[in-house]
């Protein structure tokens, strides 16, 4: 068995426009929500102390927009496979992300051209919509050749 025997994701020539991914469940630990506010370089407190962000009148700390992005594009390159581009992720912010919840990605394919793939993505916690928008994909030159 090589590295290219355990690839997965999707061949291009198989995906259906109206096709439902997979979902994904992300469970929301403080340690995912402060280590990704640090590693994205958004130190604003609300994302790392406790304290502050209810003094800001939130419950506590809770995921920033970058990490929020990153998931959604994780979502759906998991699913389309490694050798994908994402060329745009396209979400707009609802219910916050507090650890000890679950955000639960769905998605569905919503156009498929000249290798490009759009996904409509949903990503939900118990407090409803955490994000909503589109993620579009690239596959590599030589697949994606429309009929």
């Amino acid at each position: 068995m090589t590295a290219a025997d355990t690839i997965t994701g999707c061949s291009y020539d198989d995906i259906v426009v109206g096709e439902v991914l997979p979902e994904l469940a992300i469970p929301l630990t403080r340690t995912l929500i402060v280590a990704t506010a640090i590693a994205t370089r958004d130190f604003q407190d609300v994302h790392h102390d406790p304290e502050l962000a209810r003094e800001r009148g939130s419950k506590d700390v809770f995921m920033n927009i970058l990490t929020s992005n990153g998931l959604a594009g994780r979502f759906v390159t998991d699913w389309a496979g490694p050798y994908v581009t994402v060329r745009r992720v396209k979400i707009r912010l609802g219910a916050p992300n507090y650890a000890g919840d679950t955000m639960t990605m769905t998605g569905e394919v919503l156009s498929k051209k000249d290798g490009v793939v759009e996904v409509r993505v949903v990503g939900a916690n118990s407090l409803g919509n955490h994000l909503s928008g589109t993620v579009t994909v690239a596959y590599p030159a030589g697949e994606g050749k429309d009929a």
